[in-house]
This record gives structure tokens, C-alpha cells and sequence, in this order.
């Protein structure tokens, strides 16, 4: 973020202390229950936005040297993103071209050949064929024609994108928006270095995982002895850019940059920022490294999801040891205040999303970032926008 920007940001959330005001979203909506619910929903998503739309499958950090490698379960296409001889980033559908078995079942590491199970075809680092035993029996194939299917790859400001579909395109700038692609540039995540990472299965839909960090109103509620006694609940700064949008959260440590001049002001010091990228991402840098969630629908039950969260690292606390270990230790604690305060919460509304007993839920004014959220997925979808009210009169809650 320019130092302007963090001036501007610092100062404008010091006012909003100031006044115990919040961002206005200029009404209330009413959103469906049934978006947490609907099968026939939960297809058009897995279609629409996780077949049919680029990921953020990592950083530049988690594949470190040629020959790094990761893979991705959790879209409709088994990825495996390699950086090959030549330090490029590649990806590839993770299925050998003689029946289809995975090739690499690993999270992560470091191989310069990838060998299927089934029958040791082995694949190079930028999925050429290179091996397969008895190829006179088997008929002498070509193997120029048998390499792993490449899937579409752009490394950009240390972000790893990959389109699941071999035909897709990627196309940053209307993915993120000049702005928002120059701002994520600055904070200059090429040079974060791979922590360590969580999965958390949770009976609740993506989406309602994404809703959890699209306000903090309920900080002094359900995180009162957690990170409510690091930030100042129900006060924020919030942008949104075109399907993408920008949260600063309030830290309590915003009080002591008061009493020094605006050259010492730092935004990781009055804030933690969180940018939501469309349509499942999480991007949470901070002074020593970054946060990053993403949350992947269950194909077959609307109800469930699978959180995966990642942990990075600058450069000079990843180089010492004690520091190194004591922010993991911090890294794993935000995850679990996640897994064990938000995501319990979010089992619980899809119980009763489920349920069908109510017709709809409400975001307030002071929750900007969830009207724009799912007013972004309902466009996206080619379904009706929310009516914003002035007011909230009765309306029966049981359809």
C-alpha cells in the first residue's frame, strides 16, 4: 500500500474512533437462506465459479526453486503447479495420459519427476513424458503427444493463478482491477517464504466461511477473549474494487501511533488488511507476513466446505529461528480462533439454513462488505440484486 494511502487510511480510522462511527452501507438487505442451501445453486457455483473462473492456487513462496511443486485437490480440476528447470511456473492437470490416475497425491515438496502409481509413466517438471516402462509391449506411443495437459498460468506480484480449464484464460486485469493489482504489487509477496498451512472440514457452505470476515461487529461478542483484545470491534475502513474488496480492521495499537509523527505511521500497525478476492480468497498481510484462506465448496452437499489456510513469512523473521517459531505458533492460534469461534458459528446458521425455517438473514449497515459480496455473486450468476431498504418492517420469517 503507498504511503499516502496508509496516511489517509491511518487517519480516517482514528476519526472514525473518534466519533464511534462506522462505514455506512446506506440501508439493510435481506439475503436468501437458500444460497447456503440450494443443490441446484451449489452446481451453477461449482460451475460457474470455481470450473469456469481463475484461482489464487498460492504465492511465489511456495514453490522456492526449480523443481518445487504443490498440487491443489479442492477444484473441479486436480492441479499440479511446478516450477520447472527454467524457474517458470507451470500447471497441469494432475492425471497421468495413460488411465488417469493422479500422478501426485503429496501437498507439497520438491521432485524433478513426477511417477504415476499405476504403471510409473513419469512426467518432468514441465509434463513431458519421459518414462514409461516396456514401451515395445505397450505399442511404442509418441510421447510428445502424452504430456501432462497444461492448464493456463500466470505468476504475478508473487501470486499464483491457474484457470482449471485447459481452454481458460486469465486475465488479471479484469480479475483484480489496475488499482488493485498495483496495490497487492506493493506489498511485495514475491518475497514471502512458505510457513505452513491447515485444513479445516466444515459443515457450513463457502460462503457462509467467507461471511465470517466481511464484518467485525461480532468481535466483542463471540471473539471477546480472542481478537477482540487486539482490535476495536465494529469500526473498519472499507473500498471495494469492481468484484474485489478491501477491509481495514482496527487494531488497538492504532492508539499508540497518536503521539508520533505521520513519517513513523505504519498500516500493520492500525490495521490488519483483508482483501477478499473473487470469489473465495482471503489475503491478510501483516508487518512480519501474510494470512491467506481460501474456501472450497464440497461438490456434493451445499452444507459443507473445506477451509485451507496458509501462512507466510518476510524475509528477516523467516531467517531467525525463535522468531520463526514463535510466529507460526501466532499463525496457528489465528487459525484455530477461526476454526473454533467463526466456522462454530457458521455450522450453526447452516443448520437453520438448512432447515428452511428461515426465509431470509439480514446485513446491517455497518456490514458494507457483505452486501457488496453477495450482491458480486448474485451478478455474477445473472440473478436479481438485493433491494437496499431504508428500513427493516416485518416480514414473516417461515416461507
Amino acid at each position: 500500500m503507498e504511503r499516502a494511502e496508509q496516511v489517509a487510511q491511518i487517519k480516517l480510522l482514528m476519526s472514525r474512533l473518534d466519533a464511534g462511527m462506522n462505514v455506512d452501507a446506506g440501508g439493510f438487505r435481506r439475503n436468501p437462506t437458500n444460497v447456503y442451501a440450494d443443490p441446484d445453486l451449489a452446481e451453477r457455483e461449482w460451475q460457474t465459479f470455481f470450473r469456469g473462473h481463475p484461482h489464487l492456487v498460492g504465492l511465489t513462496g511456495d514453490l522456492p526453486e526449480p523443481g518445487s511443486f504443490l498440487t491443489c485437490e479442492h477444484l473441479p480440476t486436480p492441479v499440479l503447479a511446478t516450477r520447472d528447470d527454467d524457474g517458470r511456473f507451470r500447471a497441469f492437470v494432475n492425471a497421468c495420459r495413460h488411465r488417469g490416475v493422479v500422478v501426485e497425491e503429496r501437498n507439497r515438496g520438491e521432485a524433478r519427476r513426477f511417477t504415476c502409481p499405476f504403471h510409473h509413466w513419469t512426467y518432468d517438471t514441465e509434463g513431458t513424458l519421459v518414462g514409461l516402462p516396456n514401451p515395445e509391449h505397450f505399442g511404442n506411443p509418441d510421447p510428445s503427444c502424452l504430456g501432462l495437459i497444461e492448464l493456463p498460468a500466470v505468476e504475478d506480484a508473487g501470486l499464483l493463478w491457474v484457470h482449471p480449464d485447459p481452454d481458460g484464460a486469465i486475465d488479471l486485469d479484469e480479475q483484480l482491477g489496475h488499482d488493485l493489482r498495483a496495490e497487492l504489487a506493493s506489498w511485495h509477496l514475491d518475497e514471502l517464504s512458505y510457513l505452513g498451512w491447515d485444513d479445516y472440514d466444515v459443515a457450513c457452505n463457502w460462503k457462509l466461511a467467507m461471511d465470517t470476515f466481511g464484518e467485525t461487529y461480532h468481535f466483542p461478542a463471540l471473539h471477546s477473549q480472542t481478537l477482540n483484545l487486539g482490535f476495536h470491534g465494529n469500526v473498519q475502513c472499507y473500498d471495494t474494487h469492481g468484484r474485489n474488496h478491501r477491509m481495514l480492521l482496527c487494531k488497538r495499537d492504532i492508539d499508540g501511533l497518536r503521539d508520533l509523527p505521520e513519517d513513523d505511521w505504519e498500516i500493520t500497525t492500525a490495521a490488519l488488511p483483508v482483501y477478499w478476492l473473487f470469489p473465495n480468497v482471503q489475503l491478510m498481510p501483516f508487518a512480519q507476513g501474510l494470512h491467506l484462506v481460501r474456501a472450497y465448496p464440497d461438490p456434493r452437499d451445499p452444507g459443507r466446505h473445506v477451509s485451507r489456510i496458509t501462512w507466510y513469512l518476510r524475509p528477516e523473521p523467516a531467517a531467525d529461528t525463535e522468531t520463526r517459531k514463535a510466529l507460526e505458533m501466532i499463525s496457528q492460534r489465528f487459525g484455530e480462533i477461526i476454526r473454533d469461534e467463526d466456522y462454530v458459528v457458521s455450522a450453526s446458521q447452516q443448520r437453520t439454513a438448512s432447515a428452511g425455517v428461515l426465509d431470509h438473514v439480514v446485513f446491517g449497515r455497518n456490514e458494507p462488505a457483505l452486501h457488496h459480496y453477495h450482491e458480486t455473486y448474485r451478478r455474477m450468476l445473472g440473478m436479481d440484486p438485493l433491494p437496499l431498504l431504508d428500513e427493516l418492517g416485518f416480514v414473516p420469517e417461515i416461507s
